[in-house]
């Protein structure tokens, strides 16, 4: 009880001064329920978080049982506790992520009644959502979807070949492998993913499935410098985000000895890792606005459309925990090396702005969108740790090491150390030699000061 007033209402708490007011803690049952489950204090003054308590608790619980179950579709059961607080009662609801979802106020209906949480508000849900929550109670994402109304022509071949060629060559079977192309009544056509990801006309079908790409003048968006609309196949539209923001210079510079070298003031792999998980995370069935990139002077911000998926908090994601919105999009990018362990992302992004001295990535959901914001004011960064020295002293002879033979050294998976590769990169401490990441011949040397 002591943790739990400590913490300010949010996206799974909520406090209630009592219970004159069935309707409100009816919505927010019903959003916990649709979203990421939560607690609802009865007796707790929502501002003060001043306890108030509850006269004749027992009654007060049957009652709340009953207006739980017949105010709510499908039926609900979260548990409700009486918790004592010095001289007084509190009445606690647990509320779970429910299979059962989408959830609704009877008296509405399930047209209007759907409630999901938004931070520490209850927002109705559009019809996109109501969608969506269906589809996560039966386990099925929005681009594994047919689009019955295309044949396999719909699909640009010639571009998810190019895409994939630095890791092999993309065959026609693959497209069925891959779920670009899947069954209906007989016959193949693209799926979402497919439409999304290689379409020869995806913005006539997804008119949002592109990235806006702003770059603006000092901390807010008064005065634009510059920007750009990124459309084509996803994979080179990630790339193009990458570059439009590497153009943009968030420059810094390190004096040495003898000369002065140019640092990036915001971690390549930290960027990378926000801009694909944007892409692949997005809600492309919502309509309204793209993906968006936006700099300023002290930070990036990247914005897509989409809540976090029923289920899932913030938190979830800083402990690693992850559900993927679009599986085709998904497999896809694995196979491309644009994403490897579901859930990782959001570490390596805080791990590579750990280690150049900068705050940790904000992550929020506002409104129907998810923000992540990268911050590129630098502090004084970190020594390495003991991974990172090891890497450098086994660079230390001058040969010269591949992925594979530091990953050996410091007992770590090829993929770790990349990671903590490019991070030494970007901080100077390393330097790298060959055409492109899937160089097999790719090289890393230890960075010699001047």
């Amino acid at each position: 009880m002591t943790e739990l007033l400590k913490r300010p209402e949010g996206k799974t708490l909520e406090f209630k001064r009592d219970l004159s007011s069935a309707a409100g803690v009816l919505r927010t049952v019903v959003a916990f329920a649709n979203t990421a489950g939560g607690i609802v204090l009865i007796g707790v003054e929502d501002g003060t978080r001043h306890v108030r308590g509850i006269a004749d608790p027992l009654s007060l619980e049957e009652r709340l049982a009953s207006v739980l179950t017949d105010g709510i579709a499908p039926r609900l059961v979260p548990d409700i506790e009486v918790l004592p607080w010095r001289s007084t009662n509190v009445l606690a609801v647990q509320v779970y992520p429910s299979p059962g979802r989408p959830h609704y106020l009877k008296a509405a209906g399930i047209e209007a009644g759907v409630y999901v949480r938004v931070g520490s508000t209850n927002r109705r849900a559009d019809d996109e959502l109501v969608a969506e929550l269906r589809r996560a109670s039966l386990g099925k994402s929005f681009d594994e979807q047919a689009m019955p109304g295309l044949d396999s022509e719909a699909l640009d071949f010639r571009a998810a070949s190019e895409c994939f060629a630095p890791v092999r060559k993309l065959k026609k079977a693959d497209l069925e492998t891959l779920r670009l192309l899947v069954p209906h009544q007989g016959r193949k056509v693209p799926s979402v993913g497919g439409v999304l990801l290689f379409g020869h006309e995806t913005q006539a079908h997804f008119p949002d499935a592109w990235i806006q790409a702003g770059r603006f003048a000092g901390t807010d968006k008064t005065r634009i410098v510059d920007s750009a609309a990124l459309h084509g196949p996803l994979p080179k539209v990630i790339q193009a985000a990458i570059e439009f923001v590497r153009k943009h210079g968030l420059h810094g510079f390190d004096i040495g000895a003898v000369r002065r070298t140019d640092t990036w003031s915001l971690p390549p792999v930290a960027l990378r890792e926000a801009i694909v998980n944007s892409v692949v995370h997005a809600d492309y069935a919502q309509r309204g606005a793209p993906i968006r990139v936006a700099i300023f002077d002290d930070r990036v911000e990247i914005e897509n459309p989409g809540l976090l998926p029923p289920g899932l908090t913030v938190e979830d994601l800083r402990r690693g925990v992850s559900k993927l919105r679009n599986r085709v999009m998904g497999r896809v990018f694995q196979e491309l090396g644009l994403i490897e362990q579901w859930g990782s992302g959001i570490q390596r992004m805080s791990a590579a702005c750990r280690d150049a001295g900068l705050p940790a990535p904000a992550l929020e959901e506002i409104g129907t969108r998810f923000r992540v914001t990268l911050h590129t004011t630098r502090g004084q960064a970190p020594p390495p740790d003991g991974i990172n020295q090891a890497i450098l002293d086994a660079l230390s002879d001058g040969g010269g090491l591949s992925t594979n033979e530091i990953a050996e050294r410091i007992a770590r998976t090829p993929r770790a150390a990349r990671t903590r590769l490019a991070s030494l990169v970007e901080r100077g401490l390393v330097r790298e030699i060959g055409s492109s990441p899937q160089d097999p011949k790719r090289r890393y040397f230890k960075a010699t000061q001047e």
